[in-house]
């Protein structure tokens, strides 16, 4: 006999019971069990975000390394790390290497117009209104910060706003001019490869190094730096202790916080943090243990911080130094 909710016959269809739900105790130890789960999961996801980021940052340093020897080879020599700051035709003054390199990296629109505004003359040579500097680039930026693309308000100091990066070319192990400087990318440069005697796999081209908080240094369009040489902000030096105290004498104080070291220890290839201004002074970078390094071949190499010793022998591009990079 069918069994319905209209019509039950007392002998052949038994008596419901209403059925019995979870107790507390049981969904606390599901709840355990999917927390102890998703505790077990989060460092998995990580990893794989981190070594997506890797990934992309490698890939956009191997973008740099193409356009810099396209570059090389149709007007033979690397560019100018940094051009002087000038106010004289062709208005190109603190270009930086990513402003020459545009046009090999797909960007020959963004060139086209940095060009067109700075050869307009007038009131128009200051490079910090070139319309180029706000533009955020993707092959400027590496995605393991997590801060994003990043741009400097420049209303308030009378300049259009500029963008940032966190690649910055090899100047050498310390601030010097055009004829002294020896490394690769550097204030007026146009290094031939086959001055780069060490070897171009043994030197070091472009290293990370990410702005700090306040947004003041790396800018990748036009970059005066610290010395008017553009180090510390679109070229970085390995060895200057002068740069380092500079950060720390100027950048010690709210917003950002206290230098965690002495000049000595803010040189090289070091932990950074972008609240810590004086870490603008070295190398560092978001990717865990170490930070990425494209070399004068091409080739982009992950350098420990365990690996600092090695940062002024790779920097230097005729040094005779010997530097095995593990």
């Amino acid at each position: 006999m069918f069994c319905s909710s209209v019509r039950r016959h007392p002998a052949t269809c038994p008596p419901r019971h209403p059925r019995r739900g979870f107790t507390l105790i049981e969904l606390l130890v599901v709840i355990a069990i999917i927390a102890i789960l998703i505790g077990l999961l989060l460092p998995a996801v990580q990893k794989v975000r981190e070594a997506a980021a890797r990934t992309q940052c490698t890939n956009n340093m191997k973008q740099q390394g193409l356009a810099l020897h396209a570059y090389h080879d149709a007007n033979g020599g690397l560019p100018a790390g940094n051009s002087p700051y000038t106010s004289a035709f062709p208005f190109e003054g603190s270009w930086t290497w990513m402003g020459y390199i545009l046009p090999y990296v797909e960007q020959e629109n963004v060139a086209k117009q940095a060009k067109t505004f700075a050869s307009s003359g007038g009131s128009n040579w200051y490079s910090w209104y070139n319309p180029a500097c706000p533009i955020k680039m993707k092959a400027f930026t590496c995605p393991a910060d997590a801060r994003g693309q990043q741009v400097f308000v420049g209303a308030p100091y009378g300049i259009v706003d500029q963008a940032l990066t966190m690649y910055l070319g090899n100047s050498g192990t310390i601030s010097a001019d055009t004829t002294t400087a020896n490394g690769v990318l550097y204030l007026g440069s146009k290094t031939h490869l086959s001055l780069i005697t060490d070897g171009t796999s043994n030197t070091i081209m472009v290293g990370e190094r990410p702005p700090n908080s306040n947004l003041e240094f790396g800018w990748w369009f036009a970059a005066y730096g610290y010395d008017g040489r553009g180090n510390a902000d679109c070229v970085m030096t390995s060895n200057d202790v002068a740069l380092a105290n500079y950060f720390i004498t100027n950048y010690n104080t709210a917003p950002n916080l206290p230098c965690n070291g002495s000049a000595a220890q803010k040189i090289g290839l070091q932990p950074g943090n972008p609240n810590v201004g004086c870490d603008a002074a070295h190398y560092w970078s978001f990717h865990p243990g170490g930070s990425q390094f494209m070399m004068a071949d091409g080739s982009v190499r992950m350098i420990s911080y365990s690996g600092n010793t090695l940062i002024p022998a790779l920097s230097t591009r005729a040094g005779g130094e010997v530097a095995n990079l593990p």
